[in-house]
């Protein structure tokens, strides 16, 4: 069984037909919100393995994390968020961390008064259409890795 790290956590950002994916958290500060989906890293789990982990259990869709669109970092903790592509599956509670999980009409999400300005923040981000792509990068001498950066610009 994996450990959590609760140092380290990520979210994802799902836009599909105009619509944003985004689940009514149940507990803490964000409790009765509508957010972006995410959670804590495990130890030995990369981030962007960790978002695809917890859009399946938070919500039942399938996702795979593309560019990193934002990163928030406190004293305690980071935070990093990636746009993230929509594969497959129905849109359902957990009946745990979520009440409920919604398709919103974007446009309505950046408006409403039920998602909290850092999920606002993070679908404009995604809106953006910029952000760091993950790249090739193998590092022999380390356990396995990952290492996204600035895209290559058009000539």
């Amino acid at each position: 069984m994996a450990e959590t790290n609760y140092s380290k956590s990520v979210a994802g950002v799902v836009i599909r037909d105009g619509k944003v994916l985004l689940a009514k958290h149940t507990y803490g500060r964000g409790a009765g919100k509508l957010i972006c989906p995410g959670g804590y890293v495990e130890y030995g789990e990369a981030p962007e393995d960790a978002v695809a982990r917890e859009y399946r259990e938070e919500t039942g869709i399938e996702v795979r994390a593309e560019e990193i669109i934002a990163v928030r970092f406190n004293i305690k903790d980071w935070y990093i968020v990636f746009r993230a592509k929509y594969i497959s599956g129905e849109a359902r509670s957990d009946n745990n961390e979520n009440s409920e999980v919604i398709w919103m009409n974007v446009e309505d999400a950046l408006t409403d008064p039920n998602v909290p300005y850092l999920s606002k923040e993070i679908i404009r981000a995604a809106l953006s259409g910029g952000g760091l792509e993950k790249a090739v990068y193998d590092d022999q001498s380390r356990a396995p890795a990952s290492m996204y950066r600035i895209p290559d610009s058009a000539e």
